[in-house]
């Protein structure tokens, strides 16, 4: 994912009797819901940009840059070798985790195969694979976060500034932070790693980078 940027969170002033007269209240923002995001995909609104909605705001995602393709392309390609039968490999398609959120992973492993999902958006996914410079804060602290609430169990970010892969497992729901991965361990450039689903695969992080 590249530099994100909210385009949309709708803010209303409500009016509030002070002294028998009316006075302004701060502004409320209104959220946008799932159902509201998919009707204005409908009519063309986002045509020409990558907007994704994220806990109720419409984020607008920057041009992707050579580097941030590349990465993309080159895991969808590692991750369709190993994961064959009874599996699909998609980029950058809505995941529906709930009624705020419809995230597009760059890549992910979905399980079954793509008519399975003709009539709704896939709700959680084998692995969820994020490409990211500029947003690596976002992606770590939001994105890690939702994609722990729809029970994914693997997420890794594809870090191009530090050429490494951050791999995230065990959702867990904590008290005070909301739904968050427990588990988080880097692998340098040099090293490798198996999928959660296939452990006996090994996957170079070099193959993963640009």
């Amino acid at each position: 994912m590249q530099n994100v940027n909210t385009i949309g969170t709708r803010s209303i002033t409500s009016p509030a009797r002070v002294n028998g007269g009316m006075a302004e209240s701060a502004p409320k923002h209104l959220r946008w819901t799932s159902d509201e995001y998919n009707r204005l995909a409908e009519l063309g609104v986002f045509e020409g940009k990558r907007v994704e909605l994220i806990e109720g705001e419409l984020i607008e995602m920057a041009p992707m840059g050579p580097h941030h393709a590349v990465s993309t392309v080159l895991a969808a390609d590692v991750l369709r070798a190993i994961f064959v039968k009874g599996f699909f490999i998609s980029s950058q398609n809505q995941l529906d985790v709930d009624e705020r959120s419809q995230p597009e992973p760059d890549v992910a492993v979905v399980k079954g195969s793509p008519r399975d999902y003709a009539e709704f958006h896939p709700r959680t996914l084998v692995l969820a694979v994020e490409v990211a410079d500029s947003s690596l804060d976002f992606d770590r602290d939001v994105k890690s976060r939702i994609y722990a609430k729809a029970g994914i169990e693997d997420f890794w970010i594809v870090n191009l500034k530090d050429r490494c892969v951050e791999v995230f497992r065990r959702p867990v729901e904590d008290p005070n932070l909301g739904f968050i991965y427990s588990e988080r361990v880097v692998f340098g450039e040099d090293k490798a790693f198996a999928p959660l689903a296939k452990p006996k695969a090994k996957i170079k992080v070099a193959d993963l980078l640009p």
